[in-house]
């Protein structure tokens, strides 16, 4: 395919109203499914699988299989950045219709466990924390704990020695799509430790018959001052 036809093809899939829809509500680094990005842009079922297939195939989208669930993203910051800039030609349009992901139950929303790692606002904040430091590198499917970021652990008491004399057994650490953030929290044997040494240490409670979790006044000051995190 020539560089004009292939120019053609995306401007024309990017410039159907539903498609635009659907590429405009995952500007916010969101992965959502084909029924909410139908929701999104107001159209059915079938014709949002219709669409995500093609902007797939052409590169626009990337598809994120967990468990039983299959999530949508855009495939790249260079969609992105030609998304934002027709968005700058463009009129100013009505906002958004809001889209709500992830449990209604506001405790579950804000912070729970996610198998043994945190997740939710709280997991998503800390992961976010860690990258914007240079401490954590995440890509899709694996992460990275820098050096800087094992002397952080190590520093607030988690047994990193340990953790990386076990990393045959567990990958020390990955990325897991938030269910609610829709963004990624962090996993893996790491992601658990970090779990473990909020219960142990009182900075996080657990909300009785659920897996929500609340922050403690004192988990709020260590969470803040070990990691930088201000929920």
């Amino acid at each position: 395919m020539s560089n004009n036809a292939r120019f053609a093809e995306i401007a024309a899939l990017a410039g159907d109203p539903g498609r635009a829809s659907m590429l405009n509500g995952l500007m916010d680094g969101r992965a959502l499914t084909a029924s909410e990005l139908a929701q999104l842009a107001g159209i059915t079922a079938q014709t949002a699988s219709s669409h995500l297939t093609r902007m797939t195939e052409a590169g626009l989208l990337a598809v994120e299989k967990q468990g039983r669930h299959r999530y949508h993203r855009l495939a790249s910051p260079a969609v992105a950045q030609m998304i934002e800039s027709i968005m700058r030609l463009a009129a100013p349009e009505a906002a958004a219709r809001p889209l709500r992901t992830g449990p209604r139950d506001a405790a579950l929303r804000a912070g729970r466990t996610c198998y043994d790692h945190l997740a939710g606002h709280l997991g998503v904040s800390i992961t976010d924390s860690l990258i914007d430091a240079g401490h954590l590198d995440l890509g899709l499917d694996a992460g990275e704990v820098t050096d800087s970021g094992l002397a952080l652990l190590a520093r607030a008491g988690i047994d990193v020695e340990a953790l990386t004399a076990k990393r045959g057994r567990r990958i020390l650490c990955r990325p897991c799509l938030d269910w609610s953030e829709r963004r990624p929290h962090l996993a893996g044997a790491i992601g658990a430790a970090l779990c473990s040494h909020c219960f142990n240490n009182g900075w996080i409670r657990r909300l009785e018959g659920t897996r929500a979790v609340s922050v403690t006044p004192n988990g709020q000051r260590q969470l803040r001052e070990t990691f930088g995190v201000s929920l």
